[in-house]
């Protein structure tokens, strides 16, 4: 995790893979296509636009493992943040705790679809892979709401 002299143009990739990714995934749900590849691609989505958050933050995650340093970074940088957006929500201070449990909960989606991501395309049998699609398309479309609120 380094960081960067913000530029435009990788910005605007991370969010245009980011959406590209989610309405491939919805797509491709929705043909009853694969459920692997709505899994794959669900997670995508909120692999870019979790990168495009930390990019607007000033840093740009590496080559080396970036996906587990994506996770990480959320917790580190993003975490606080989003609390604080999801908290601006609600109207009343004593829904302070229900915010945090709400962003801890959108990150460890993050973690969870990155773990999943790879048990599904390498390990899980054919049958149980359409409910995990679901789930995972479900979680990318949150995921995606919450953090473009970030940007």
């Amino acid at each position: 995790m380094k960081k960067r002299e913000f530029e435009e143009i990788i910005f605007h990739v991370f969010k245009k893979n980011a959406k590209e990714s989610l309405e491939l995934a919805n797509f491709i749900e929705n043909e009853g296509k694969s459920d692997l590849w709505v899994i794959v691609i669900s997670y995508y989505s909120m692999y870019y636009i979790a990168n495009a958050v930390l990019y607007k933050m000033g840093y740009k995650v590496g080559e080396k493992i970036s996906h587990k340093v994506t996770a990480d970074a959320l917790i580190v940088f993003v975490r606080k943040k989003l609390a604080g957006s999801l908290l601006e929500s609600y109207e009343e201070i004593r829904e302070e705790a229900l915010a945090g449990i709400r962003a801890d909960s959108l990150l460890e989606s993050f973690d969870f679809e990155r773990k999943k991501r790879g048990l599904i395309q390498y390990q899980t049998k054919e049958v149980e892979k359409h409910s995990k699609a679901k789930t995972s398309l479900e979680r990318a479309k949150e995921f995606m709401f919450e953090m473009e609120k970030l940007l």
